[in-house]
Formats: structure tokens, sequence, C-alpha cells
């Protein structure tokens, strides 16, 4: 009997039964299409083959967890992971982007550094730091946009055959992405003037 002819679902099934093989047959079934679809993000083999495994270690974990409930759309759903996992590795690996804001400016034209000084450089660091932190609290849609753009140089034509929408689709999620950005940093600084605000004046009552 050939393998191929037995559903997804009923590999699944077998393997959450004991049949270890059973997952193997489904590796085996995708690995190719799925280490194409990685190596075309990724641009490099060894990284892809690595990214493979984590996919294929993670939906493991996933279906053990019983977190797997996409009867007969098993292939979406794991190159959904593979995909993620792809753009994660450019998240961490490409620290501080030059993110632009929907106005044409740089997250950073209104703050004014001295490359000489070690303050500046200290908060410069810090801020870098918290726009990434910033991009992580996005919501998935507009997080994977942004970082396919401004981390990975993607085209939007790229962006949205990567993630199956329209140019406007994936144009207006940037837009969205940058706009939250842009509220999130304000809400932090607005939070961090009237931290300062309080400060001055319960020094001066005391």
């Amino acid at each position: 009997m050939n393998n191929y002819t037995i559903s997804d679902q009923d590999l699944i099934s077998q393997y959450l039964n004991g049949n270890e093989a059973a997952f193997e047959q489904l590796l085996n079934k995708y690995k190719n299409k799925l280490f194409t679809s990685i190596l075309l993000i990724v641009k490099d083999e060894f990284v892809a083959e690595d990214l493979l495994q984590d996919t294929f270690i993670k939906a493991i974990k996933m279906i053990r967890a019983g977190k797997y409930n996409e009867e007969g759309k098993f292939m979406p759903w794991i190159s959904r992971i593979a995909h993620n996992m792809a753009i994660d590795h450019f998240r961490k690996q490409k620290r501080y982007p030059t993110i632009v804001m929907e106005d044409g400016s740089s997250v950073f034209d209104t703050l004014d550094f001295s490359e000489n000084s070690i303050e500046d450089q200290k908060i410069l660091k810090e801020t870098q730091a918290n726009v990434k932190a910033l991009v992580d609290m996005l919501p998935d849609s507009q997080r994977e946009v942004l970082v396919m753009r401004h981390y990975m140089q993607m085209s939007f034509q790229e962006i949205a055959d990567s993630t199956g929408v329209s140019i406007n689709t994936a144009l207006g999620r940037m837009r969205y992405a940058l706009i939250n950005l842009r509220k999130m940093m304000e809400q932090q600084s607005e939070n961090a003037n009237h931290a300062i605000r309080q400060k001055t004046n319960y020094q001066r009552v005391s």
C-alpha cells in the first residue's frame, strides 16, 4: 500500500497512538516543500535545515499537547509554523533594524545623539532594545509584515506572495503596524514624562 494514500489526519492519529513511523511519513511527505519555503526566506541552506528541524520539533510538541485541531489541513498548519520560525530567526538575528515610520521618518529621527557621548550611546542602545520589545507586542499579522519589510528587506510583492495576501492587504498591515508602533512609543514617552514630573514634585515637597 502506498503510504501517500493515507490521509494526514490518519497519520497523526496513528502517531498519537504510538506509531512513531507515522510522523516520519508526514515528515518525508512535506519536508522538501517546507525546506524550499524556508530557504526562500532565509537564503541559507544550513539555517534552513536547522529551522526545518525546529519546525518538526515544534509540530510534534503541539500535536502531543493536543494543540493540533486543523483536521485535513496539516500542510497549511505546519507551513505556518515554518514561516513563523523563519520570521523569528530574522527578528532575533537582526536586533536593531532602521524602521521607517508612516510619515517617512526614522524611529530615531527625533532623537539627537552624539557619537562621542557614552551616555547618549547608552540611551540609543536602550531605545533600540525598547523598539524591538514594542515590535514584539504588535499583533501577529502586523509584526510579520514589519519584520519581513524592515528586517528582511523584502518587497511588498514578496511579502504578499509569502503570506498569501494581496499587496493592498500587506500595505495595510504595514500601515497599521507603524501607526500602532508610534502610538506605543508616544504612550511610553508620556508615561516616562509623567513619572519624571511626579519624582520632581516629590523632591520639591521633600
